[in-house]
């Protein structure tokens, strides 16, 4: 005899109860193998045809999850993530990995970003008879969101086809969103000569040549902001920030070499190679004639921003739906992904973005049964027979 499936609040409290942590620190990376065997035992109890898929290049295991019910590429993808970032429980008011109630809320790491979204799915395919389904409903689960997005990466260089509509759980507070920013991550190291500060012909500082370096980033920041502009976005033009530098152990040592780490915040028309080169070129014009040595070290690809046309069928009835129009968001997501997979893709969940990635991260109980019947009635749109 199989075991009944769950009922969407054990779902939920089982899913928080499987540690999930992805992070580009090996001192943290977890696998999400659990996780997604969980799922696709439910997803299967639920008469979907389940498929585990590797993801390549992670030191631990890694998979993305199919489930389909039907056949072809033109019908909706419910997708998420299901990684969490690390946390620190001592800042927790309970234990991050119980489901734990209060004051209307339901604390857990992943409650909010995105664990929610899975048992939600679960219980509005439960209410619905598919059987009279003529186009597929598919559910995407995916590996590494919250850290090198390489598990939609696998998927969109796999060339698989999923579907033609896609929603994504992110937290948006039920807030349809069609646009966000892509982020563009930089690690520039210069490398010189040490040598005794009472004369500087013994040595080449990199601190020196890396100030020219971040004089030159900010004159562009400016050229950046004065050629691009979006007004639906709160902060309307790419930003730059010039987060971290190490360099130099002395003050009476030529710095020998310097480090800089830095972000652009991409708005959708930006296309992340391109301002990649254009970075990379102005670096190496400000250190030009210098004798200092250069190199680029990448820690993460680079993501595009999401855009979605807003007549699109998908954002229509998520808008009609939610009672909400849609908006954009400053957070990155999946999203670019999907539409380069041939989807149309609307970011839209239970959960707020202000306790994602927070102690004591919590997701409101009374937004979970709104996000059911938005998930139940897009089932029946894209899937069922009008």
């Amino acid at each position: 005899m199989t075991k009944p499936l769950p009922d969407m609040m054990d779902c939920f409290a089982e899913l928080i109860a499987i540690p999930s942590v992805s992070s580009t620190d090996p001192a943290f990376d977890m696998t999400n193998r659990a996780m997604v065997e969980t799922l696709a035992n439910w997803f299967g109890d639920l008469g979907m045809d389940t498929e585990l898929i590797p993801v390549p290049g992670s030191a631990v295991e890694k998979f993305n999850l199919v489930a389909r019910m039907g056949e072809g590429a033109d019908g909706l993808v419910l997708s998420g993530h299901t990684d969490t970032v690390p946390y620190n429980e001592a800042g927790w008011s309970s234990d991050p990995f119980i489901l734990t109630e209060r004051e209307g809320r339901l604390y857990g790491l992943g409650t909010a970003d995105m664990k929610s979204f899975f048992p939600l799915i679960i219980e509005a395919i439960r209410s619905l008879d598919l059987k009279s389904r003529d186009r597929p409903l598919v559910v995407l689960a995916t590996a590494d969101e919250e850290s090198s997005m390489a598990g939609v990466r696998a998927l969109q260089d796999s060339g698989m086809r999923l579907g033609r509509h896609a929603l994504i759980g992110e937290p948006t507070g039920l807030v349809p969103v069609i646009k966000h920013k892509g982020i563009l991550i930089e690690h520039i190291e210069l490398t010189g000569q040490s040598g005794h500060s009472s004369d500087p012909s013994l040595g080449n500082n990199a601190l020196e040549g890396m100030n020219r370096v971040m004089n030159r980033l900010l004159e562009w920041r400016k050229e950046l902001q004065s050629s691009f502009h979006d007004s639906s976005f709160r902060v309307p033009v790419p930003t730059m920030n010039l987060g971290a530098i190490r360099g130099g152990d002395n003050p009476n040592r030529i710095c020998a070499s310097c480090e800089l780490a830095m972000d652009i915040r991409l708005l959708p028309e930006m296309a992340v190679d391109e301002i990649r080169a254009a970075l990379r070129e102005k670096v190496a014009a400000a250190i030009e004639g210098s004798g200092l040595q250069l190199h680029f070290k990448e820690q993460h690809a680079g993501m595009g921003g999401m855009q979605t046309p807003a007549d699109a069928e998908i954002v229509r009835v998520a808008e009609a739906l939610s009672g909400r129009e849609s908006a954009t968001v400053a957070f990155g997501t999946e999203g670019p992904y999907l539409n380069a997979m041939g989807m149309q893709t609307v970011i839209l969940g239970p959960g707020d973005i202000e306790v994602a990635h927070q102690t004591d991260e919590f997701v409101s109980m009374d937004r979970l049964q709104p996000m059911q019947k938005i998930l139940e009635k897009m089932i029946q749109h894209f899937c069922l027979p009008s």
